[in-house]
């Protein structure tokens, strides 16, 4: 997940890769280019360690751009039974599966698509071991918990006191490490590599007896591998130490990390009304399209804004939605908006698309992908059908 701080320099218009006059809005657009680019950065890690990285699905689950992913990657990550399937038979690749908790009626058709199972509790991999003979074909873990806290917002950090996430250091001989072939250790949400080394060390420290006994080691997602100011060299040389040392596979599961500033969500201004200060009312909104900015609180950049003040025009942007809170922050311009001028935000690909709901019947974005070939596509667009079908 994203923090509130500004992660990212304002774009101007010349950054963008398409016109915002194309576009019609609400409507989540994915580049491709800069997508590829990620996808390269993400391919050196992996060639200059020999990692496997996983893309999980959670953040981003954008099937019409898996043909282009496919080749930089080692497979994806799922958390339940939905997307285990969509990553069978849309990514082609490995399969992992992690769940708080599996459920019976589920657990065979899970298994039938994964060749990584990871068990939240001791109590899971004991329920769950006689079945898990139907299915050789798996790896099975087990989650720990470092309780080792770096994550700013409470709502995105695995290791908050009384965290339902992994098993703990005391609880360690509750598991019946004959039947575990590794570990998934995630304890990071939108960091960087000075926190995954604080995690190494604080991992070794607790579990470290366990390492060299297992296959591998899954350090999770929360890592922005992609973002500009991320030390991918300094990134590799701890997954090379850490592999050297314990002989062990290292696994990681970016997902807002590997799309980071791939994708933006374009609204147009509807109206404009006065209320103590200039607020636009654009045809979007924050609870529907992007919660993150609600639930963290996350600032989200947009083209060609700044903070208020600095620019001559500054404007509270709210949301079409009734909801008395949807706003989406206060943003200054060079020149005054006006109903049917279009504004970009910055960085929507991951915790949007996967998030976004159909409340209060507000207009669900198209999804479109602006192409390598500089065509933009639209690959779903949305109407009364879909906001129908999610009630009863």
């Amino acid at each position: 997940m994203r923090f509130a701080m500004k992660t990212m320099p304002q774009l101007t218009t010349e950054t963008l890769r398409f016109s915002l006059t194309d576009i019609a809005t609400p409507s989540f657009v994915i580049d491709e280019y800069q997508l590829k680019k990620n996808l390269e950065l993400i391919q050196e890690v992996r060639n200059q360690t020999n990692c496997k990285i996983l893309l999980a699905l959670k953040a981003f689950s954008s099937f019409s751009v898996f043909d282009l992913m496919r080749p930089y990657l080692d497979g994806c990550t799922s958390s339940s039974l939905h997307e285990a399937k969509l990553a069978k038979e849309s990514f082609k690749k490995d399969v992992h599966i992690y769940s708080p908790a599996f459920k019976d009626t589920e657990f065979d058709e899970i298994a039938s698509y994964s060749n990584h199972i990871v068990f939240n509790s001791p109590s899971q991999l004991s329920h769950f071991s006689e079945k898990l003979g139907d299915h050789p074909h798996m790896e099975v873990g087990v989650r720990l918990n470092p309780e080792f806290s770096q994550t700013k917002t409470p709502l995105h950090d695995p290791c908050i006191p009384g965290s339902r996430f992994g098993i703990t250091k005391e609880n360690l001989d509750r598991v019946d490490w004959s039947k575990i072939d590794g570990v998934l250790i995630h304890a990071l949400s939108g960091l960087y590599v000075d926190h995954f080394e604080n995690l190494l060390a604080i991992s070794e420290k607790k579990f470290g007896h366990l390492f060299s006994k297992l296959k591998w080691v899954n350090f999770g997602g929360g890592h922005m591998i992609c973002a500009s100011n991320y030390d991918r060299a300094r990134l590799c040389t701890l997954i090379n130490a850490f592999k050297a040392k314990y002989g062990v596979q290292v696994i990681l599961e970016p997902g807002h990390g590997m799309v980071v500033n791939t994708g933006y969500l374009v609204t147009s201004v509807i109206d404009i009304v006065s209320n103590g200060c200039e607020i636009a009312i654009l045809d979007c909104a924050a609870s529907t399209h992007m919660p993150d900015i609600l639930e963290i609180p996350l600032r989200a950049d947009i083209v060609n804004a700044e903070l208020p003040g600095v620019l001559p025009y500054t404007y509270r942007l709210g949301s079409n939605t009734c909801l008395s809170g949807d706003i989406l922050g206060d943003y200054s311009f060079a020149n005054p908006l006006k109903p049917g001028d279009k504004i970009a935000f910055c960085d929507m690909a991951a915790y949007t698309i996967v998030k976004s709901s159909t409340f209060n019947g507000v207009q669900h974005p198209d999804i479109a992908i602006w192409r390598l070939n500089n065509t933009l596509e639209i690959v779903r667009r949305f109407g009364y059908e879909e906001f129908k079908n999610r009630l009863s």
